[in-house]
């Protein structure tokens, strides 16, 4: 028969593996789940084991987490570790270079991504951590409904990861584990009540022992509830569909070229690239461009700003059209040329937007592609990203002048509204520092050219990518006072500045122009990674400007003065690049689209890279540390926590009934005569219960009340040994506190201080250990009696 501990622990174990099945889409291969699975086995088995010493619930917990982290060492660190098992220095720290692999492959990589080495740690170990929790609250803390928030952070870590959500499938598995393991809790409460009482049987062969019924109708109810939360949301009107929606879509809404695209944020991983060691090529480009440094490839636009953060609105998407209309605000007056480019993008670099040149006019590309064309991008659709794919642009090279800026009217007014709104939380202080770098400018135009300016040359800026992008109200303000950050601070702040003037302005996040090769290719890199303002011109349209100092290009149309031949100032960003690519390779030659050494690619900007040394330990490490630390710290302890938890496992509440008398009076006695034991009075089993009570009395030195309690302890003692039929037991927790508070009280300080820390009778866990190695030796010389020991002749 299986005990109730051990059906919880099981049961644990299944839901928090059915809760990580969710995040089997996240990831190419299926093989990690297996290996967490086997180290979840081990991990519980290491927890029921402890329980059934039974160990004090700390030790139980620190010893799951010793095991846990010998488990992570053996499989990813063996080599880095103390005989393969121990984690040491080497250890943790080749653990903190796993993680930091993990989140740069987290971030690089489109889903499914390839189960590398990092991410499979961070798969395996979150796993782990989760399965401790809900080990430690349903089982070790007998509380299996505060288990469901891990369960449910794990489950929400796979949704949050997948764009498209995850399938109804993983959400059951994960709610079938939880219910499972409330099930298993609520039964094993309900038999501690008893007898469980119905109604009279309908038939002979209809009874049923137990809390079978209970347990039938917490099914029924578990299965109605389960029923509810999945139905219910798809007869509420404000949600697209529900849980079980069966066109499994993605971005877009059904099959075909409807739908809508939601606001997602793109600027989650930008500074990762930008400070990415690995600077991998990210595309081959080869362009008919006379400029590549105008080359910038733009992924999506940014245009709903909430005070926090930018993102992009909720658009309609439609089916790709076979030629793109003219881009948004477009006169005729200005000169432009249609040009070609294509894209070879790298195997490992799945994206869901389509690079590309701005403003397109025909795309050729292969796959489920959907167009948005307000911000006139494509973005795939049912999972499509740009992993391997090779494609053709054709976009418009808008070559607008200085003068046409200048004198362009005013903007729609419906265009004005939308692209100039500014949350109320803003800091007044953005529209008051806008107004005073703008003062003096005739035209919006120059007042662009004037924050630009201000950003790149005159105001004293310093590109920064160690730097934190910052939420909240007042992130602008701070960048505003202390003048460092990188990209995304300095679109951010000209976008909300230009808005604030009444320029309507939006955040356009791509790649800036990457190195020409000397074959005619351009190669663009994860440093490439780039955020730059686009300001809108009445007879012009969406127009690129370039506040970010040390990156980029400036255009050539917010210089006054393109013919000045004097000394460049080394703060504003490059401007036209020569059109001839150089005839020697550049320092990237050796990049390629496909990955491929990537060791040879240099960043062209090694200001974003965070210094080699760093600031310190990594979070990861110190945290692993300190683990360690606290372990030590607790070894020494564990005979005080072992004896804490026998006493109150001796003296806790048990059952009622006349089974559970002698049980009660025997553990209170085993109490005392530890206690006794403890404060220097070794038990003697030759004596019998009236004979050591005595003892323990005359040697202890006990008088009145305490001496009382101990031989009434006696005789409830020989009562259950001797008698027929044993008296209640009364009042044996509170004996035994009060004897033993007499022992305490007449021990010196040095003998107290002893009792409490290193306690003799934290020798009968050896005891137990010794008769239970004994045991097993016995069943398995019993299994095969031919096997014996040898015996050593005399003489």
């Amino acid at each position: 028969m299986i005990s109730s501990l051990a059906r919880l622990t099981v049961r644990a174990w299944a839901a928090t593996l059915l809760a990580a099945c969710a995040l089997l889409p996240l990831v190419e291969s299926a093989v990690w789940i297996l290996q967490a699975a086997l180290l979840l086995g081990v991990q519980a088995g290491v927890g029921a084991a402890a329980r059934r010493v039974p160990l004090a619930r700390p030790l139980t917990v620190a010893a799951q987490v010793v095991v846990t982290l010998a488990l992570l060492t053996l499989v990813f660190a063996r080599e880095h570790a103390v005989a393969g098992l121990i984690p040491g220095p080497d250890a943790l720290r080749f653990f903190g270079q796993l993680l930091e692999q993990g989140g740069q492959d987290v971030n690089r990589y489109a889903i499914p991504a390839p189960l590398s080495d990092g991410i499979r740690l961070m798969l395996v170990g979150g796993v782990l951590v989760i399965g401790l929790l809900v080990d430690v609250l349903a089982v070790t803390f007998r509380s299996a409904a505060p288990a469901g928030l891990p369960l449910l952070a794990l489950y929400s870590v796979a949704a949050g990861l997948t764009d498209n959500g995850i399938e109804w499938l993983w959400f059951l598995l994960a709610a079938a584990g939880y219910l499972m393991l409330l099930l298993a809790e609520g039964r094993d409460r309900l038999s501690q009540w008893g007898r469980v009482f119905a109604g009279p049987p309908r038939g002979r062969s209809r009874e049923t022992p137990g809390a079978s019924a209970p347990a039938r109708f917490g099914h029924r109810i578990g299965a109605v509830a389960l029923g509810i939360a999945l139905v219910v949301p798809l007869a509420l009107p404000a949600m697209d569909g529900g849980l079980l929606d069966p066109n499994g879509r993605g971005v877009g809404a059904g099959v075909g070229g409807g739908g809508t695209i939601s606001a997602v944020n793109p600027l989650v991983s930008l500074r990762d690239s930008l400070n990415n060691d690995d600077d991998r090529a990210v595309f081959s480009v080869r362009t008919e461009m006379e400029n590549t440094s105008d080359l910038y490839l733009r992924i999506v636009s940014l245009d709903d700003f909430d005070g926090t953060t930018w993102k992009p609105s909720k658009r309609a998407i439609t089916q790709v059209p076979e030629g793109f209309p003219a881009p948004p605000g477009l006169g005729p007056d200005v000169e432009f040329s249609e040009v070609g480019t294509s894209v070879s993008v790298a195997k490992w670099y799945g994206q869901t937007w389509l690079p590309m040149p701005y403003p397109p006019s025909r795309v050729s590309v292969q796959g489920d592609w959907r167009y948005e064309p307000v911000g006139m991008t494509l973005v795939g659709d049912h999972g499509q990203s740009t992993r391997g794919l090779t494609y053709e642009v054709r976009s418009l090279d808008v070559r607008p002048t200085a003068e046409q800026l200048a004198s362009a009217p005013e903007a729609p007014a419906d265009l004005l509204r939308e692209y100039t709104d500014l949350p109320d939380s803003l800091p007044s202080v953005v529209a008051e520092t806008a107004r005073d770098v703008t003062d003096g400018a005739k035209s919006d135009y120059d007042r662009a050219v004037m924050l630009q300016d201000w950003f790149t040359l005159s105001g004293d800026f310093q590109y920064d990518t160690d730097v934190e992008v910052g939420s909240g109200s007042q992130a602008i303000a701070r960048f505003l006072e202390n003048k460092r950050g990188f990209c995304v601070h300095y679109s951010f702040a000209m976008a909300s500045m230009a808005r604030s003037l009444g320029i309507p302005a939006r955040i356009a996040v791509g790649f800036a122009p990457g190195t020409p090769q000397a074959d005619g290719t351009v190669s663009v890199a994860m440093r490439d990674a780039h955020a730059w303002p686009e300001l809108y011109f009445e007879g012009v349209g969406w127009t690129r400007f370039e506040p970010t100092p040390t990156r980029g290009s400036t255009p050539d149309y917010t210089v006054q003065d393109v013919e000045d031949n004097g000394p460049a100032d080394p703060a504003r960003p490059s401007q036209s690049a020569p059109a001839d690519p150089s005839a020697q390779p550049s320092q990237s030659t050796d990049c390629r689209a496909d990955g491929s050494d990537p060791g040879s690619c240099e960043s062209e900007s090694p200001q974003a890279a965070l210094p080699a040394g760093g600031d310190g330990p990594k979070w990861h490490v110190v945290l692993l540390w300190a683990l360690a630390g606290l372990l030590v710290t607790a070894l020494p302890l564990s005979p005080m926590l072992w004896r804490t938890r026998m006493r109150a496992v001796r003296l806790g509440g048990r059952g009622r009934t006349e089974e559970d008398v002698a049980p009660r009076v025997l553990a209170a006695w085993e109490e005392l005569t530890d206690t006794a034991w403890d404060h220097g009075i070794v038990p003697d089993e030759s004596l019998t219960p009236r004979g050591a009570a005595d003892r323990i009395v005359r040697t202890g030195g006990l008088e009145g009340e305490a001496a009382a309690s101990v031989r009434r302890l006696a005789g409830a003692v020989e009562q259950v040994l001797y008698a027929p039929r044993p008296g209640p037991a009364v009042g044996l927790a509170e004996d035994v506190r009060r004897a033993s508070g007499a022992l305490r009280d007449s021990a010196s300080r040095a003998g107290r201080l002893r009792a409490v820390l290193m306690p003799r009778s934290a020798v009968r866990v050896v005891w137990a250990m010794s008769d239970r190695w004994m045991s097993l030796r016995d069943r398995v010389v019993a299994l095969r009696p031919d096997w014996h020991l040898p015996t050593r002749q005399r003489g």
